[in-house]
């Protein structure tokens, strides 16, 4: 799911988290029977982690999609840098950041990560049900 405008022809990309949630969870309220309660927080959590780490650390986002087929949602961010990500190694348990990447890999059954002359994109499928 992706937002046109048909005034302008433009793709629009969501600018911040919550409105990329708020684009995924009219996707899971539209499309087929709701998930359960606890499935749709890891879903809108795993968005919220993917766009903001493109915010934050890929320079911005250049496209997004997400897509729900009959076992899954699919959750693709695009981003400026071509950097794939790390997991920084915590010494402190007070220092900030550095948990998203981690939750984005234990909630989703399958990551990838495609690298491209412009930036890479990350897609994460998460079980729907």
């Amino acid at each position: 799911m992706t937002t046109h405008d048909t005034m302008t022809g433009h793709t629009r990309w969501p600018a911040t988290a919550a409105a990329a949630r708020d684009q995924v969870r009219h996707l899971l309220a539209t499309t087929g029977p709701p998930p359960p309660d606890r499935v749709v927080d890891d879903i809108l959590l795993v968005t919220s982690e993917l766009v903001t780490n493109a915010l934050r650390h890929g320079g911005g986002i250049t496209a997004f999609a997400a897509v729900r087929d009959a076992d899954t949602v699919h959750i693709s961010v695009s981003d400026r840098s071509p950097t794939p990500p790390t997991t920084i190694t915590r010494h402190h348990p007070a220092t900030p950041g550095g948990y998203g990447w981690p939750l984005i890999r234990r909630l989703s059954t399958r990551v990838t990560v495609v690298p491209s002359t412009d930036g890479k994109t990350i897609t994460a499928v998460i079980r729907s049900h």
